[in-house]
């Protein structure tokens, strides 16, 4: 069993930042790809950034240039750079933790970011 706690989210001005970060329970990333995704009312869940347990990146076309994904591995954390922030990308965000050679997936409970125009 993993547990992820999201932090960091809130309310911000467009064009401002914020940093999201979700401590993992124990140290799964040499074998678990970590993910963010975002979650309006109404709308399918939907994938902003990953990175896979190898290091490999990638990210949504509407945040590129935008969000950054990053781990540090000796704190379990992964994190979640967003710049630039627009109203569009208010949201519940949620952190993803998806098991490289298993059907394990496990999610935290979610971090409302809110932009202001």
């Amino acid at each position: 069993q993993v547990q992820l706690v999201e932090s960091g989210g809130g309310l911000v001005q467009a064009g401002g930042s914020l940093r999201l970060s979700c401590a993992a329970s124990r140290n799964i990333f040499s074998t678990y790809t970590m993910g963010w995704y975002r979650q309006a009312p109404g709308k399918q869940r939907e994938l902003v950034a990953a990175i896979t347990s190898g290091g490999s990146t990638n990210s949504a076309d509407s945040v590129k240039g935008r969000f950054t994904i990053s781990r540090d591995n000796a704190k379990n954390t992964v994190y979640l750079q967003m710049n630039s922030l627009k109203p569009e990308d208010t949201n519940v965000y949620y952190c993803n933790a998806r098991s490289t050679w298993s059907a394990y997936v496990y999610w935290g409970q979610g971090t409302q970011v809110t932009v202001s125009s």
